[in-house]
């Protein structure tokens, strides 16, 4: 996985950065995808996730993580040769995190893998609005996880 991360206010330490960067590379190789896919993750204020999701969801609250998938459904661009796969992006607000952290009873590294596995199926085309899709979808997400070693 070709991973760019922008934390530019140090919203995660050092190990924690390293855990998300470990643990993209980790959801790659457990969906068999290219070496050079590629994706971005940004860290956000609880402000500025509020901001994308109202002004991109039209939603007026604070998430803990928005995807945007660069190719979703029906619109996927042919694959080319020699250019990296491109799967989008993530916005994760650390402070939501650590906040479900303590409301779920997890660690912060836990809800944050969480955060950043759920993120990164979404962009893999996984949903969970539909009964059989989150059947599929949370499985694989707890799967991932517990294979990391980010157990309950």
């Amino acid at each position: 996985m070709d991973l760019e991360f922008y934390d530019d206010d140090h919203r995660l330490d050092a190990a924690h950065t390293e855990l998300v960067k470990k643990l993209v590379a980790f959801c790659g190789e457990q969906l068999q995808l290219a070496e050079d896919t590629e994706m971005s993750i940004t860290m956000v204020s609880d402000d500025e996730i509020r901001r994308i999701n109202r002004e991109y969801r039209d939603t007026d609250r604070v998430t803990d993580v928005i995807s945007f998938a660069i190719e979703d459904g029906e619109d996927q661009l042919p694959e080319v040769p020699g250019i990296p796969l491109n799967i989008g992006d993530l916005f994760i607000d650390a402070d939501k995190v650590a906040l479900q952290a303590k409301d779920y009873g997890h660690s912060f590294e836990r809800e944050l893998g969480y955060t950043v596995v759920h993120g990164f199926l979404h962009l893999n085309g996984y949903d969970h609005i539909q009964p059989a899709d989150e059947a599929v979808m949370i499985p694989l997400q707890e799967k991932i996880l517990d294979a990391y070693g980010l157990t309950r």
